[in-house]
Order: structure tokens, then sequence, then C-alpha cells
């Protein structure tokens, strides 16, 4: 057991008559750890599974509060930054450490939004060459990875001045690889990247503007995509940050590892979960049934059908990040799309949800998820686009998790051990027959 009093004192594992000392590991927040290391040297492993309680790192960039709903990015609260912050100026503080200085914020924007930074012209052309079936999420990594055929940065995962400048470079492409994918995806000519504009502004018109017009892109949605973007720009060790640091541990280069996070991040139980919300509302509307009917089924246990967008295997308590934009999502709704029947559905579930006994017991409330596919839609972002906005915001948290990883003098290659449950030693059968029989 751990000293009671918390003090410098090992914890105590004893086991078969042996008994092993383990460190006791006390972050600055969050839960104190046991430095099981050594137990691997008394021929024993640690069953894991999901790793929800296995520390693999040491980090100082994000840290999640899921019994109070908090999230904190280099110790400043989310809502705070998410409310009175730029993206890229968010994107500096993960990667630096502290909030940029007004003349740093203005060197970085302008490394990040600088007119030469463009993309090569064989990149351009691979979007030419996607089909408009393709998903923008493979589009996104596809062209990701390209960056290191046109771009010698970032390809010693331990230079930190590479690294940084892959970073930048990365960063700059973001919104032009998002408004190309839209583009192949719909069949339309593609945008240029307007330098003038802020980074939120950019992506929105690259999206949206037609190409050879003068259309900007609203006040009110671009701060509501400027939002979204600090929200999504960290969370801890999620499964496509920890799928880079794995690729970074192994000495691969800065492009391909956050090509493989991206393709981690697709997945509809991640950062896919905003688009599984819009085909529930498309489900339930399509029904004709009434949405108490809906409400049942999330009830019975026996039933394969969930509420997409409610809950959280961290929060057990509102999302910290659905507080902030819930208020920008009714908005939203109410300004752009008030005639939109699957965000009526979406708003009525809500406050079916909330008031319901069932869900506030088992604390399944509306996360990030649910809200930011509202605002994509009521915006006007097809399904399959909401999860590249994602990789837009998260960008920012990848380079800063690479670069902390990669500096770290702890590093060692990711080589998670498992528990063998498959045949003993046996010889090989002689002759297939004999195997089959």
């Amino acid at each position: 057991m751990p000293n009671p009093e918390g003090a410098t004192a090992p914890a105590t594992l004893t086991y078969e008559g042996t008994t092993l000392e383990l460190p006791v590991v006390r972050p600055t927040l969050g839960r104190t750890a046991l430095d099981i290391s050594a137990i691997g040297l008394k021929g024993l492993s640690v069953l894991d599974p999901g790793y929800a309680d296995t520390a693999a790192y040491q980090s100082a960039i994000t840290f999640v509060d899921g019994e109070e709903g908090r999230l904190y990015y280099r110790g400043y609260p989310v809502e705070q930054l998410a409310t009175s912050t730029s993206f890229l100026d968010v994107a500096y503080l993960l990667i630096n450490g502290e909030l940029p200085t007004a003349q740093a914020a203005d060197e970085f924007t302008g490394r990040v939004r600088d007119p030469k930074m463009v993309l090569h012209v064989g990149i351009e052309r691979l979007f030419d060459a996607f089909p408009q079936s393709m998903h923008p999420m493979a589009m996104l990594a596809i062209a990701t990875e390209a960056l290191s055929a046109y771009a010698d940065d970032g390809a010693k995962p331990d230079s930190p001045a590479g690294v940084q400048q892959a970073g930048v470079r990365l960063l700059s492409a973001m919104p032009i690889f998002t408004g190309y994918a839209l583009s192949t995806v719909r069949g339309l000519p593609r945008g240029k990247s307007n330098r003038s504009l802020d980074y939120a502004e950019d992506l929105l018109q690259l999206c949206f503007a037609i190409p050879g017009s003068d259309h900007l892109p609203d006040n009110v949605t671009a701060r509501a995509l400027n939002t979204l973007l600090v929200l999504h720009a960290d969370h801890e060790l999620n499964c496509s940050t920890a799928t880079l640091r794995m690729v970074a541990s192994s000495g691969a280069g800065f492009y391909a590892g956050v090509s493989a996070a991206i393709n981690a991040l697709w997945g509809p139980l991640h950062g896919g979960a905003n688009q599984e919300v819009i085909k529930m509302l498309q489900e339930i509307k399509e029904s004709g049934r009434p949405l108490s009917y809906f409400i049942d089924k999330a009830k019975d246990k026996n039933d394969p059908f969930r509420l997409m967008g409610f809950g959280h295997r961290v929060y057990k308590t509102t999302d910290a990040r659905a507080k902030v934009i819930r208020n920008i999502a009714l908005d939203l709704v109410e300004k752009l799309a008030p005639q939109d029947p699957l965000l009526d559905i979406a708003l009525d579930l809500e406050e079916v949800a909330l008031a319901d006994e069932y869900f506030i017991s088992r604390r399944l409330y509306p996360n990030v998820d649910f809200y930011s596919g509202v605002i994509y839609r009521a915006i006007g972002f097809p399904d399959e686009m909401f999860t590249p906005l994602f990789v837009a915001g998260r960008t920012a948290g990848w380079v800063a998790h690479w670069l902390e990883m990669t500096s770290s003098s702890a590093k060692r290659i990711g080589r998670p051990t498992q528990i063998y449950t498959g045949p003993t030693e046996r010889p090989v059968p002689k002759n297939r027959h004999e195997a089959a029989s």
C-alpha cells in the first residue's frame, strides 16, 4: 500500500512471498502514479486494456481533470483561452510553454502566414488525382506525408529547430489542405490562400469562397471556428497523440508521425465521433419515430443503439470544452440554419438528456463532439469534413508533443507488452492431413 502520509516512501507489492518496492511519482495535477518499471525484473507484467491507467510518459503540455470537467493548456484553463485568444497564440503556447508576447505573436503568426510558405505544385497535383469519393481524412494524411518529399525539415526527429520549422510548415498548410479537400469532395475549383486574413478566416474562405470573388467570412462564424480550433488544439494522450508519440519513439520523421496520427483520429470512436452524431440525427429524422423511442433504445442495455456525442471516457461530468461552445452552437443555429430539421432534433435531444435522471446519474452529458458537429453543420460543412477540421486544430498539439517526446532524456521506443493466450509449444505436424485431423 502507498504511504498514507504522502511521504516519498515507495509503495510495496507482495507476490508469492516476494516484496517489491515501487517508487511513488507525484504530478503537479492529477493522480499519483507508481513506477512499475522494475516488475519486469521479477517476471511480471501489468494488464491494463486500453492503457486507461498506464502512464507511458511524463508531459507538461495539457491536463484533463475528468472529475471536475476542466481542461488546462500549460496551466491555463481552456475556457479562458478559447474566448480571449487566437488559435495561433494558443499554438505558440502549446509548442513553447508560454503565451507569446506581442512581438513573439507577430513573429510566429508571420512565419505561419508567410505568403512564401506555399505548397509545392506536386502536392497540389495530388488533389487533382484524388477521386471525389475519397474521404478527406485520407487526403490530409497523404498530403501531410507528401510534405516530406518537398521539405527536409522534420526529417531528423530529434532536431528541435527542424521540427519547429516543420510544425510551422504544417500549420501553414493545414487550412489549404482542408480547403482543397472540400473542393475535391464537391468537385469544385480550388481557392487560394489569402494571407491577409487570420487563420480561421482563411480556412473558411478556402472552403466556401467562390474563386475570383471577394467574399469574406463573417466575423461571428470566424470567431466560432477560432474557438473550436482552440478547443481541439490538444487533449492529453488520446489515441491519436499516443500514436504520434509511438511513431516518434521509433525515430521516424515528423510528417510520418502526423500522418499516422491523422489516421488514428479518423476513427468514429475518436475524431470521427462528431460525424457519427450527425448520422445518428439523420437516422432519427428518417425513421419518423418520436424522440422518446430512441431515448428508450439508448436506455436498453440489450439494444445496440447509442446516443453519439454523449458521455466521455475521461470526463465524469460536463466536458470542459462543451461548456464553452454550447452557447456558440445555439447562436449559430439560430443565425445560420434556423430551419434545419437535424439541428432541431439535436437541440431537442440535448434538452431531454439534460433533464433525464438516467443520463444524469450515469454522467452522460453532451460532449464537445455533439456541439461541434452541430456548429460545423450550421456553418455549412458536409459531415465528412468534420474530422479534418478537428485535425486543423489538433496539429498544434501534435507539434508540441513531438518536440517534448523527442527532446526527453528518458525517451525509449514504444513497445507495449502482451498477455499471450495462444497455444503452448507444440510440434509441427508431419503433413497437413495430420493437422486437419
